[in-house]
């Protein structure tokens, strides 16, 4: 086997893009090889030309213009001169001090905690944020990435838009070598840095209270617009749970198919309304504490009295800024603690100039919080 057989073929293309702009005395504009000449010259399939030369653009060696192809960026002699010596030399080189932080919204106490907890850590180590939302549209999310990278973000904390429809952006980061780490989500076979609550355990929780409570027929509820990951690994908890009590799994149960309520007056013609008002369980979990809120004022609107008709117990505290007034049953995420780990752990991933032999995955452990909307089961 050559030496040359043993180098990625991304970074084979990477080394031969570099060897031609320096060899052709190329300029600033100049155009570089198409990802279709690169794609025949290497014998690789699209997806590892663009990433090559997303990691290209990530150092700022080339730039990319959308249907018109790639280019030698603006200052070219000093990046390939400091590139040289590193990459993680020339990202210290341009110190900003900005952090960027990708959100898909930011409509709840779960977004705002854990924009609480970012900033205060990110206060404390001398940087400065910007935050981006992407109203869950991952060519948002895109954009993002590359609009705050071309601000001289140091690093990204992002909340993914969907771990199962990948992210070029993304992609393009980790093979470059660009901090960043992701949060609530991860990309399933791609290790990157991640910080999450651990939801299996979240739902197990839950289930266990309801069922000490005497509840029986148990309701597992997400509006999310997308089956992520973060979603599945909450159902399978959902699922594990009921088998450990010897409970059959009722499909209809895991309620998932349906658009978020909009409008409360609209809730009659919401199937999730019909749900609740034909009575088919007695407790529900939410996957989010706004679908929580909306399932408490549905079930109040069809004459359901809360918890002595029906339990709820939601992910997230969704009706008090401060936790001893929340009147939810509900499984508690640390989301300030989760936002300053994962700042600082990006901080810390940042100073080390990249020179880590891993990824670190943390989970915290969430908290069951019992409050004033879970009870006796009512046919118990």
């Amino acid at each position: 086997m050559s030496t040359n057989d043993r180098i990625p073929l991304y970074q084979q293309i990477q080394d031969y893009v570099r060897k031609i702009i320096t060899s052709e005395n190329m300029k600033p504009g100049d155009r570089i090889p198409t990802e279709k000449e690169l794609m025949d010259q290497f014998n690789v399939s699209k997806i590892t030309v663009v990433n090559a030369l997303t990691g290209l653009a990530n150092e700022k060696l080339i730039a990319r213009v959308p249907g018109k192809g790639s280019f030698v960026a603006e200052e070219t002699d000093s990046v390939i001169t400091v590139f040289s010596e590193s990459p993680t030399t020339m990202r210290r080189g341009l110190s900003t001090g900005l952090i960027g932080i990708i959100m898909p919204t930011i409509h709840d106490y779960f977004a705002i905690r854990l924009i609480e907890g970012i900033e205060q850590t990110l206060n404390q180590e001398g940087y400065r944020s910007m935050i981006m939302l992407t109203n869950g549209k991952i060519e948002k999310e895109k954009d993002a990435i590359k609009e705050l990278k071309a601000l001289g973000a140091e690093g990204l904390l992002i909340f993914p838009v969907d771990e199962g429809n990948y992210n070029e952006e993304i992609l393009g980061m980790k093979l470059s070598g660009f901090p960043f780490l992701l949060i609530d989500r991860y990309l399933p076979g791609v290790e990157t840095h991640y910080i999450a609550a651990d939801g299996r355990l979240g739902v197990r929780m839950a289930v266990e209270h309801l069922w000490d409570l005497g509840h029986r027929d148990i309701a597992i509820c997400s509006d999310s617009p997308l089956q992520t990951v973060t979603v599945q690994e909450r159902i399978d908890g959902y699922i594990e749970a009921l088998k450990d009590k010897g409970a059959l799994i009722n499909p209809a149960h895991m309620i998932t198919d349906f658009k978020p309520l909009s409008v409360l007056k609209d809730a009659e013609s919401h199937p999730l309304y019909r749900y609740i008002s034909n009575k088919m369980v007695t407790a529900y979990i939410s996957l989010n504490g706004r679908l929580g809120v909306q399932i408490y004022q549905m079930a109040k609107q069809a004459g359901l009295r809360i918890p002595e008709d029906v339990s709820i117990v939601s992910f997230d505290d969704p009706t008090s800024i401060v936790e001893e007034f929340s009147i939810f049953t509900h499984v508690k995420q640390f989301e300030s603690e989760m936002g300053s780990r994962a700042a600082g752990q990006l901080v810390e991933v940042i100073r080390s100039s990249g020179d880590t032999t891993g990824f670190s995955k943390i989970l915290i452990q969430p908290e069951l919080v019992i409050r004033q909307t879970s009870g006796i089961c009512p046919i118990s």
